[in-house]
């Protein structure tokens, strides 16, 4: 009895897997209602209804539920009102919202485009689906194109440039284009293969590949991709930068290039170099028409072919031509000649080249020079650049000393601008020498060491001598005018004599006398037969009995000593002031102070005498004006000091 019933209930289970697996007739099956849509970025926080957007109401007993492979896994549970997460992927990602109808899933990824099933039953409602779309824009899409190079005579499709995406979702679309014109497939002309790559993320990185075959007009053309894609705002789209690629293709031609452009002149740093109008440029020679033989000569260049004329000079004029090897063809080119014209100026001469004339006659003298251009002469004085004259003749006439010197022939081209020669010539007035002063007064200081100056002029150049002995030396700055130095010591003696120069030529001779005059301090004594003996300050120049003249600008050293002087000057009478005063005042001539009893404290010894130091060993420099001046008080009793006693 057993075994028939175990074999009924077999066959009765088989009999219900077939009817539910081929269905009752008769019974209506229902499809799977359609999900809503939600859209969500990636990192952002999905919002998943439980039931259509118009129900309401609170939902105190919901289960939420993913649906992945055909299977139904809980996720989430709201149980009165409270929710609480199944453990698993979702665990820590998912909120209850808006009194538990809706569902929050925080930081969303790729991988959450799924759908998710919502059973409510408090309040019981239909089975809800709800479909998340998920959404990332791609990164900028960068470009690197082919740094190869590819030449135009090839026929087989050649990689142009390669585009990539990255982190992208879902998968952007590329669009190529070239000069701002998309492109599109073409057999045997464009060909655009793309790939992708599924990140640990989720997200996509696109490449794209653009292959073509380019011609020559390809050679400055602008490559770039555009990557278009969908957020939850709209479409969007990025651009890559353009790019251009090598294009390579043979030449048809090559000519020559001068630089700089324009009128060349002598002086110019030329440049002469070859192109032509393929790619890469081709080695390259230059040549030149030897003007005896009438042959081109090859010219030396750089590793570029370049030729430099640094500077040009009129022998670089002549006819260049450039001859170019294709090493890729084996094809020779040769240009058309080109004609170099390099301007000039040259051999520049002045006549009479020395002119030597009396005072009082008339001279012409006329320039001329060489040029492939027409010239323009201008005559100028050369120490002050003044214009005395145009053209190629310059007349002089009743010519007196002050005409003599150098003068400047200038030379020009008006038509290139910068293109002139000088040529110089000095005229002599023939005369005696002129002296610069006839006498000039020094103010010197003993046992110094002083400088003496002796400027003369005239043609022919004199010789400047000495009546004293020293150190002398000699400039000329310029063919007519002589300067000597003198070095020597200041001594009695030669405070004594002076000094004098004589300037010597063929003609006649002329002199500068320099009068010394010794800056010192004369002791000065009070007069016993008067009650204020204060005698004036004075300068005791030792000078020549014929030493009269001044003159009206003093050397530096010279004028440190007049300074000094009239200081000094100043300080005494200041003192013979101040004597003055206390003498009223001891004579009670000043009521002033009276009634204080205040009077001027002095060292008993001393008291009622007014003293004025003057230090006559030391050089005026170093006097300290006298010492009053600023202040400072000395011990009478000091050494090498003299006293002016004022008593009462």
């Amino acid at each position: 009895m057993g075994l028939p019933r175990l074999v009924c209930a077999f066959l009765f289970a088989a009999c219900c897997c077939c009817r539910h697996a081929t269905g009752v007739p008769g019974e209506e099956k229902h499809p799977a209602p359609t999900p809503d849509l939600v859209e969500a970025e990636v990192g952002s926080t999905a919002l998943l209804k439980c039931g259509p957007s118009r129900s309401s109401g609170n939902f105190s007993q919901v289960e939420w539920f993913l649906i992945h492979k055909e299977r139904q896994i809980l996720i989430f549970r709201v149980h009165q009102g409270k929710g609480q997460s199944e453990p698993g992927e979702y665990e820590h990602r998912l909120s209850l919202h808006d009194s538990g109808a809706t569902l929050a899933l925080s930081q969303v990824t790729p991988h959450d485009e799924r759908t998710f099933l919502c059973k409510s039953k408090r309040p019981r409602l239909q089975d809800h689906y709800v479909a998340l779309q998920v959404f990332k824009a791609p990164e900028e899409p960068t470009i690197q194109a082919n740094v190869v190079g590819i030449h135009v005579d090839r026929e087989e499709l050649r990689e142009v440039a390669t585009c990539v995406g990255r982190n992208g979702y879902p998968i952007p679309q590329v669009t190529w284009y070239k000069n701002g014109r998309p492109l599109q497939e073409e057999e045997n002309r464009v060909h655009i293969q793309s790939s992708q790559i599924v990140e640990s993320s989720g997200l996509y990185t696109l490449s794209s590949v653009l292959s073509a075959r380019v011609v020559k007009e390809d050679k400055d053309a602008q490559f770039y991709c555009e990557l278009n894609y969908r957020l939850p705002s709209g479409n969007h789209m990025k651009e890559s930068k353009e790019v251009t690629v090598p294009v390579f293709y043979p030449a048809e031609k090559v000519w020559v290039e001068v630089e700089p452009v324009g009128l060349l002149k002598e002086g110019d740093h030329v440049k002469i170099r070859c192109l032509t109008d393929g790619n890469p440029q081709p080695h390259f020679t230059i040549h030149k028409k030897n003007p005896s033989t009438g042959e081109m000569e090859e010219e030396s260049t750089d590793e570029n072919g370049l030729l430099s004329l640094e500077p040009a000079q009129k022998h670089h004029s002549g006819l260049y031509q450039c001859q170019s090897l294709d090493l890729e063809t084996i094809i020779t080119l040769t240009s058309d000649p080109l004609e170099l014209l390099v301007n000039y100026v040259s051999d520049v001469r002045v006549n009479p080249t020395a002119p030597e004339v009396q005072e009082g006659d008339n001279l012409t003298l006329t320039c001329e020079a060489e040029s492939n251009q027409d010239l323009e002469f201008e005559w100028l004085r050369d120490k002050t650049g003044q214009l005395v004259g145009k053209g190629p003749a310059l007349h002089l006439n009743n010519l007196r000393r002050e005409a003599g010197g150098r003068y400047l022939c200038v030379a020009s081209v008006p038509r290139v601008p910068g293109l002139n020669r000088t040529q110089p010539v000095s005229v002599g007035i023939i005369g005696f020498p002129w002296m610069a002063v006839k006498e000039r007064k020094v103010w010197v200081l003993e046992n110094a060491v002083l400088n003496l100056f002796c400027e003369a002029s005239g043609h022919p150049l004199p010789n400047i001598s000495w009546n004293v002995n020293g150190s002398a030396t000699e400039w000329s700055p310029d063919p007519q005018t002589v300067v000597s130095t003198l070095t020597v010591l200041v001594t009695p003696e030669l405070l004594e004599t002076g000094a004098q120069c004589t300037a010597t030529n063929s003609v006649g001779s002329n002199t500068t006398i320099i009068v010394l005059q010794l800056v010192t301090l004369t002791t000065l004594t009070p007069d016993s037969s008067q009650t204020t003996g204060l005698s004036t300050p004075t300068v005791s120049p030792h000078t020549r009995a014929n030493g009269t003249s001044t003159e009206k600008k003093l050397p530096q050293s010279e004028s440190k000593g007049v300074v000094i002087v009239a200081v000094i000057v100043c300080t005494l009478v200041l003192a013979v002031l101040g004597a003055a005063l206390y003498f009223f005042y001891k004579k009670g001539k000043l009521p002033c102070g009276r009634s204080g009893k205040q009077e001027i404290t002095l060292p008993p010894t001393r008291k009622g005498e007014f003293v004025v130091e003057v230090k006559s060993d030391k050089l005026p420099e170093e006097m300290a004006l006298l010492q009053g001046s600023n202040g400072d008080k000395r011990a009478p009793g000091d050494q090498g000091e003299k006293y002016i006693d004022l008593r009462h």
